[in-house]
């Protein structure tokens, strides 16, 4: 694993390569806990481990802009990551409040400046409130018209007592009758397995873990992924 900084706020972003030549690059944001790109390295190098290379960013929620100046820098940053090392293919990722970000950034085409993702894949997210990178939600964003510019593809955990999976029920519904592409699973798992993890209240933070419902999810999630990357090619 590189860890490198990314644009003018100087975040560090953890980038976790395969053995081989990757197949895509994906962009994976974490959720509300600020800094907290270690979350997610088990869905990661289980990403690498099928010919990914993810990249990971801190990103802080508690800042003056809820972290979209942070979010929007990465995105860059993995843009021309993805250009210079990846044949330009691109996709992109969040849990929990980053899933939110992820699609709101795919119904907004003028924040990837003419190099959109192949995909979008959201991990236990809710689409009612402002995403992180736009301010405004997606389902108000998808009343107003806004179109997806990638196939938007949903998870969520069946026990999810944070973020129930109504929310992405009610978004998979609402993109499928406006004719837009979208996957909807569900695994039975909570908010914390669907990246291959467990929340634990003494820390306030999520760690790794070897439940097999929670390992089982996140590698639902890389198949997305690696799916989403060979079809990239067609």
């Amino acid at each position: 694993m590189d860890i490198r900084t990314y644009g003018p706020s100087g975040k560090s972003l953890d980038i976790h390569r395969p053995d081989g030549p990757p197949t895509a690059t994906v962009l994976l944001w974490h959720g509300t806990g600020p800094d907290e790109r270690d979350v997610l390295r088990p869905l990661a190098r289980t990403a690498a481990d099928h010919g990914l290379t993810v990249l990971v960013p801190d990103w802080r929620s508690d800042a003056a802009d809820n972290g979209r100046t942070h979010l929007l820098e990465s995105l860059a940053f993995a843009r021309t990551f993805a250009q210079d090392e990846a044949n330009g293919t691109f996709l992109l990722a969040g849990w929990s409040a980053g899933a939110g970000a992820a699609v709101g950034t795919a119904l907004h085409p003028h924040l990837t400046a003419g190099h959109p993702p192949t995909a979008v894949l959201a991990l236990s997210g809710r689409y009612d409130v402002p995403a992180r990178t736009t301010g405004t939600p997606p389902l108000t964003d998808l009343e107003k018209g806004q179109t997806p510019t990638a196939p938007i593809h949903l998870l969520h955990g069946t026990t999810d007592t944070v973020i129930p999976a109504d929310h992405s029920r009610t978004m998979a519904e609402v993109l499928s009758a406006g004719g837009h592409t979208v996957t909807y699973t569900e695994c039975p798992t909570d908010h914390a397995g669907t990246i291959m993890t467990e929340y634990d209240p003494k820390t306030n933070r999520c760690r790794p873990t070897d439940n097999e419902a929670a390992v089982a999810a996140g590698e639902t999630a890389v198949q997305i992924l690696a799916k989403s990357a060979t079809n990239a090619g067609l």
